[in-house]
């Protein structure tokens, strides 16, 4: 199927929708992008994939997210050992703060971390009551990564496992992103699924970049062919500094295109 081109402006020239050459940097060697310093990877994974050739390595610039599940991080040896960016929880609904916020976004600014804040969407509350949540939790600090609005289904959800249409899914999308980035002065990311992509059409939300899952197959493969930033490759990464398993990303440009998207994107 036909999909509009995203308008991703800058993004979109640097990124080359998730290309990139491999780096043969040592772990934990630093190399300067711009004015940004961009350490390479120390990573394992509890439960690899066989990527056939089109591994996260390839990518220069990984990063993490995370939530209260991570609870013990020593966010300098994280950084030295590859962790440049993180998405950190805040909020999810109406009224819920992740609990581990503020310390997360604290130990990363201080360690030199770029750092995001994400909002889990509430599929049972409406969509300007939570961004009013998350704007009431989440600081306006300079340099920071844009927000993330993160949405997914939530079949396990205690509370809330209605799945509503596509057309009432985007809608209720644009309304977070209008009222956030009014606030914020910077368009929020979408993080999806697979599945949530599909069965939504998240594609039809023109002037969107995504974060995208895959952890079987290269996004390129599972979204055929959307463009997007943020890859997230595993939810089983180990990275020195972080106690048990974390979700590890990469960033779909090189260093000198993640210095350039920080600084049109951040804060």
């Amino acid at each position: 199927m036909m999909k509009p081109a995203l308008i991703l402006g800058l993004c979109l020239a640097l990124l080359g929708c998730g290309g990139g050459r491999p780096d043969r940097s040592a772990p934990g060697s630093v190399e300067t992008g711009g004015e940004i310093t961009v350490t390479s990877s120390n990573f394992a994974d509890a439960d690899p994939t066989d990527w056939s050739g089109r591994a996260p390595e390839r990518y220069p610039v990984h990063g993490i997210d995370l939530s209260r599940f991570q609870t013990n991080v020593d966010w300098q040896t994280a950084r030295a050992n590859g962790v440049n960016f993180a998405f950190i929880k805040a909020t999810e609904g109406g009224d819920l703060v992740d609990p581990m916020f503020k310390e997360h976004w604290r130990g990363a600014g201080a360690a030199g971390v770029k750092r995001g804040a994400y909002h889990f969407f509430y599929h049972c509350r409406p969509a300007a009551e939570q961004a009013r949540w998350y704007i009431r939790h989440v600081p306006k600090t300079p340099g920071a990564l844009p927000p993330v609005l993160d949405m997914e289904w939530t079949p396990t959800s205690p509370t809330c496992t209605i799945r509503r249409d596509g057309a009432t899914i985007r809608k209720e999308a644009r309304i977070f992103i209008d009222i956030v980035t009014r606030h914020y002065g910077q368009r929020p990311l979408i993080y999806t699924t697979v599945d949530f992509y599909e069965d939504t059409e998240l594609w039809r939300l023109s002037g969107v970049e995504f974060w995208l899952r895959s952890v079987a197959a290269h996004p390129n493969d599972r979204y055929d062919g959307q463009s997007w930033s943020f890859w997230q490759y595993t939810s089983t990464g180990l990275v020195p500094g972080i106690a048990g398993r974390v979700d590890v990303n990469v960033f779909a440009g090189s260093k000198a295109a993640w210095a350039e998207w920080v600084g049109a994107r951040a804060l």
